[in-house]
């Protein structure tokens, strides 16, 4: 199997994440993939695309189900009894990164890219963050969040995120071993941050032929 060079971005709410992935794949001149999983998941599936676009939400009530009955057992869903459709969700989204990454160099943001994807020596692993202050101005400015409740809707959108991620990877979502590199976007901006993504992923081994 071919080893493209995949950039898998996990990132905090409001820390820019999204637009550094943007600007990666712009610099490089590849795919950008993000709510276009989504979509096409949910296109291929026949599950509804609403059901993908919260399913961190979903995850996280399933994981205060499973450990309140005893029954967390992650990867390894399909032939448990309680097999859900947020684990169809999953399984399905799992099937298309994979495709994804499989067909060409790409930058994928969230998702659980980065571990779906460990296998792949090309595969660059990044974690972005930023104080808490910087995210919120950005989530007021970019997405509209009300001032008065930004901060706790980015502090409940980040612990959905780190369960949904140790829900199906049994691993801690932002921990420094899970990545190659972990960047305070607040400290170092979205343009510095992109360069440093650059500058790695040329160290990364080149695609065998």
């Amino acid at each position: 199997m071919k080893n493209n060079l995949v950039i898998a971005i996990a990132r905090e709410f409001g820390s820019g994440g999204r637009e550094i992935g943007q600007l990666v794949a712009k610099k490089l001149d590849i795919p950008f993939y993000d709510k276009g999983i989504i979509t096409q998941a949910a296109k291929e599936s026949g599950i509804d695309e609403r059901i993908f676009e919260n399913v961190e939400d979903i995850a996280n009530n399933s994981l205060i189900y499973s450990l309140s009955m005893g029954i967390y057992n992650p990867g390894r869903f399909a032939h448990l009894p309680n097999y859900s459709i947020n684990d169809e969700v999953y399984r399905v989204q799992t099937e298309i990164i994979r495709k994804v990454a499989g067909e060409g160099d790409c930058v994928i943001v969230g998702r659980c890219a980065d571990y779906l994807l460990n296998e792949n020596p090309r595969c660059v692993r990044v974690f972005v963050h930023a104080d808490i202050d910087i995210r919120l101005k950005r989530a007021i400015e970019v997405y509209g969040l009300p001032k008065d409740t930004g901060e706790n809707f980015i502090r409940k959108k980040d612990r959905r995120r780190a369960s949904y991620y140790q829900y199906y990877t049994d691993n801690k979502w932002g921990d420094y071993e899970n990545y190659h590199l972990i960047l305070d976007s607040g400290a170092v901006g979205i343009e510095n941050a992109s360069e440093v993504i650059l500058a790695y992923a040329k160290g990364m081994p080149q695609q065998e032929e």
